[in-house]
């Protein structure tokens, strides 16, 4: 591989599905952590959800944790890349409370008006245009029942440039430290602004208000990623 260059993948992150589940731990620090957090949250504010969608829900991993912590929820999963989803499929087979959808973006999921009491978007927003964002975030607000629960992990821009230049350097120190070699590391950050595209935490949550979120929270975050939780009105 050439120095600073990642191989062509067969979605829209950095590894091969194949490779992601063992990948994503030295890629994003405390990835576990942040699972928790947000299963935490829902346990706070929607203990006994009926109905949860998941979106850009990659191998499946996190809906297979989400399930049995709510053995009682009926979850829908998706993605936008096939090979997550084949992986996914295997996973949850044995799983008869979770449905796995065609591969789509959370833009062009087409569930009922108000029929989710939660949806989750784990790092997988940051890839699209600000229009295309601003269309999934409207969609999630659409599909969750009033009193519904809407979290979203995502990678976030730094409000200085300084800034910026401090959280890649931490960040590619942490996947250097995780086993990456110094070449890995670079290649990953060297994405940023290029093939992802975060926002800051107050662009996050202007997104949340301008899609009809009222209540919208920042409740975890380290490094260049954080987790927020957005509740539609009653």
């Amino acid at each position: 591989m050439r120095r600073g260059v990642l191989p062509v993948s067969d979605n829209q992150s950095a590894f091969f599905a194949a490779d992601y589940d063992e990948k994503i731990g030295s890629t994003i620090p405390n990835y576990q952590v942040i699972q928790n957090e947000i299963l935490d949250v829902i346990h706070t504010l929607r203990p006994d959800p009926k109905n949860w969608i998941e979106t850009g829900c990659g191998t499946g991993s996190f809906a297979l944790k989400a399930s049995a912590a709510f053995p009682r929820a009926k979850f829908v999963i998706s993605d936008p890349s096939e090979g997550m989803l084949k992986i996914a499929r295997s996973k949850v087979a044995e799983q008869p409370q979770i449905t796995v959808l065609d591969a789509q973006g959370t833009q062009d999921f087409a569930l009922e008006d108000e029929s989710a009491d939660v949806i989750t978007a784990i790092l997988c927003h940051h890839y699209l245009d600000p229009m295309t964002r601003r269309k999934t975030t409207l969609n999630c607000f659409r599909m969750l029942r009033p009193g519904g629960l809407y979290i979203t992990v995502e990678n976030i821009k730094p409000a200085t440039d300084h800034g910026i230049s401090i959280g890649l350097e931490r960040w590619k120190n942490f996947q250097i430290r995780s086993g990456k070699s110094l070449e890995e590391a670079e290649a990953h950050v060297n994405r940023f602004g290029k093939e992802f595209f975060p926002l800051t935490i107050r662009e996050h949550r202007n997104l949340l208000q301008d899609a009809g979120f009222k209540t919208r929270e920042l409740f975890w975050a380290s490094y260049m990623q954080a987790a927020f939780y957005a509740v539609k009105d009653l």
